[in-house]
């Protein structure tokens, strides 16, 4: 208790972005799994309290721009999604940081029981699935996510954001940053 009492106060409301998405009309298209990765290296650049954690995903999810540029606010977890969504639950425990977790949408139904607990305990996360539901390329069909919408549609006080370009993701993980819900975002 006396940590609590000697801890600082912080601050999540209001998180936002300190300029519009920058993206042009007629420039190259963005995937939205590289406008993901330029957003919350954005997001954490104007606050100190955003953090990444990563599921090695061999930079699918594009998180290592936020590595590169903010390496002590990153987490790589490694092969280990569980243990991914319970630290990020552990660093947004008492809504002290504003936490993006991302790895392959498939990979997240090995943390079905840490989503579950994540939502019951209505921690604050934000979970970014990259190749999500039928959506697929060189990678290969058995990185599909499939379930991962409905999976997630199971889970109370859940809200999925699904992109479209690099304007939605920027708005979407904006959205989520200021939003005191469990929030995936599906890339």
């Amino acid at each position: 208790m006396k940590d609590l009492q000697n801890a600082p106060p912080v601050s999540l409301r209001n998180i936002r972005m300190a300029s519009a998405p920058a993206y042009k009309p007629g420039e190259k298209v963005i995937s939205t799994r590289k406008a993901y990765g330029m957003a919350i290296t954005k997001l954490g650049r104007y606050n100190e309290r955003v953090v990444a954690l990563d599921g090695d995903t061999n930079n699918l999810t594009y998180s290592e721009i936020f590595k590169n540029e903010h390496p002590n606010r990153f987490v790589e977890c490694y092969v280990a999604q569980q243990n991914m969504v319970s630290v990020a639950m552990g660093c947004a425990a008492r809504e002290r940081n504003v936490v993006f977790a991302s790895t392959l949408a498939s990979f997240f139904t090995r943390a079905y029981d840490q989503l579950r607990m994540a939502a019951v305990l209505d921690s604050s996360i934000n979970l970014c699935g990259s190749h999500c539901g039928l959506s697929t390329g060189e990678e290969g069909p058995s990185l599909m996510g499939l379930e991962d919408m409905a999976m997630f549609r199971a889970l109370p006080r859940t809200t999925i954001f699904y992109p479209s370009d690099g304007v939605s993701t920027e708005k979407a993980v904006e959205l989520a940053a200021s939003t005191r819900v469990k929030r995936v975002c599906s890339i």
